[in-house]
């Protein structure tokens, strides 16, 4: 029987999630739910996060290659409330539940980048922008979710 580097599989559940998480956010542009939401100013146009995420995801899939040993079983949570958080969002029309998923999701990978930060300070390095971009979307959320 052919044995898979579970690294590989890794990376597959990474480009899966991306995958996952860009169905139930791609028709955003025509979803009358959302364009009738009151967003922030800081808001960026659809595109950008078309382009930020594969940028992001890329750093994840370095970074699980790197330390898969380390981080595996917090990365695996991470990649399911990272997966869900656009199908509680644009799907399921739950903003604050998603808030909640983007609040655990910031927990835990703070939690990853402290151990990353003491065995691999390059993957620490590559992860930082995820969390940052977690940060960001955390308070697009909240905003969504005081003002509508």
């Amino acid at each position: 029987m052919l044995r898979v580097d579970p690294k590989i599989n890794a990376i597959g559940l990474v480009l899966l999630t991306l995958i996952v998480g860009s169905l139930a956010s791609s028709n955003t542009g025509t979803d009358s739910w959302y364009q009738g939401l009151v967003k922030s100013d800081l808001n960026p146009p659809g595109y950008v996060f078309g382009i930020v995420w594969p940028i992001l995801y890329l750093l994840m899939g370095i970074t699980i290659w790197r330390t898969y040993n380390t981080i595996k079983n917090l990365f695996y949570v991470q990649l399911f409330f990272n997966a869900i958080w656009s199908w509680l969002f644009f799907s399921f029309h739950l903003p604050l539940i998603s808030l909640f998923d983007i609040w655990l999701l910031i927990f835990i990978n703070i939690k990853i980048l402290l151990i990353l930060l003491k065995q691999d300070k390059f993957a620490a390095f590559l992860y930082a922008p995820y969390i940052v971009w977690l940060f960001f979307a955390s308070y697009l959320n909240l905003f969504i979710v005081i003002n509508n």
